[in-house]
């Protein structure tokens, strides 16, 4: 009889530690995306982190990917640039917790997209959740856009927004592939193709950076990939639609994040926001 291993993670506790890791991640970009160019910025994230996913891959040695791994992870490369782009130009435009909180409209967008695509049917606590999470949000969008808000820029919102969705749409296609192919290919081409689609408006606006900061970028790449393969590593064993409420922790981190590197204060609305995120996260966990 084969022995059961003695710490089992679950789909909740890899998709949390994701989303830190990659909050971790935006706090990076944010940073960068203030120095360089967004196209720039984009352009090293995956070329950095395809060098890492490279390295995995021929440590893992899964075999030759099918046709059909290649030509379905290769149309995922687009909504990846698509959503890594406008979302590196919404945090270099934006507060970083209220960057996150304009794309926490993304779990309405996966649960919306898991039911027309996948064929899930979410049970009634999980609209309970993405309620409740929804409410946290709009407690802090009514007190970013307040009175005594400051200037913000249009583009930036429109930006978060157009991110929401296009990253909403990766996570349910991220779903339909974590179920089929192997992480370390999944990982593979999410860097690969969106290196290669943003190489040539990369080199357009390309500047030299300096040698301090390849160490910042190298540091966003290996938080991008490990965030990468705890995702996938989650949707390959929860539905999508129960993992989406999840999303809205990253408002936590982005709170502390935005606090601790660029003094962005949060205001008591944040932390309401917060509590009724978290509520919402856990009501889904107890599925």
């Amino acid at each position: 009889m084969a022995k059961k291993p003695l710490f089992r993670i679950g789909a909740f506790p890899r998709a949390a530690a994701a989303i830190a890791v990659l909050s971790v991640m935006d706090a990076v970009i944010k940073a960068m995306a203030a120095r360089y160019p967004v196209f720039e910025v984009v352009f090293l994230r995956f070329a950095f982190g395809l060098v890492l996913a490279s390295g995995t891959l021929l440590l893992a040695r899964p075999g030759w990917p099918s046709r059909e791994t290649v030509i379905a992870n290769g149309g995922r490369a687009l909504i990846a640039v698509l959503t890594a782009t406008t979302f590196f130009f919404a945090l270099s435009r934006l507060p970083l917790a209220e960057t996150l909180v304009l794309t926490f409209l993304s779990p309405m967008f996966v649960a919306l997209f898991a039911v027309l695509l996948l064929g899930e049917r979410p049970d009634r606590r999980i609209f309970m959740a993405l309620a409740a999470g929804f409410t946290g949000v709009l407690v802090v969008v009514s007190d970013q856009f307040g009175a005594g808000a400051e200037a913000r820029s249009l583009a930036g919102v429109g930006a978060a927004l157009v991110a929401a969705v296009c990253y909403a749409f990766g996570l349910v296609l991220l779903r339909a592939r974590a179920q089929r192919d192997p992480m370390v290919y999944i990982v593979f081409f999410q860097n690969l193709g969106p290196a290669l689609i943003i190489a040539p408006f990369a080199y357009a606006v390309w500047q030299t950076p300096d040698l301090a900061d390849l160490g910042w970028f190298a540091l966003m790449a290996m938080l991008g990939v490990g965030g990468h393969f705890l995702m996938t590593s989650a949707f390959s064993r929860a539905e999508a639609a129960r993992l989406a409420p999840l999303e809205y922790t990253a408002l936590i981190w982005a709170a502390l994040l935005g606090y601790g590197f660029f003094a962005e204060v949060p205001t008591w609305a944040t932390f309401a926001g917060a509590v009724l995120i978290v509520t919402g996260a856990v009501i889904a966990s107890r599925r």
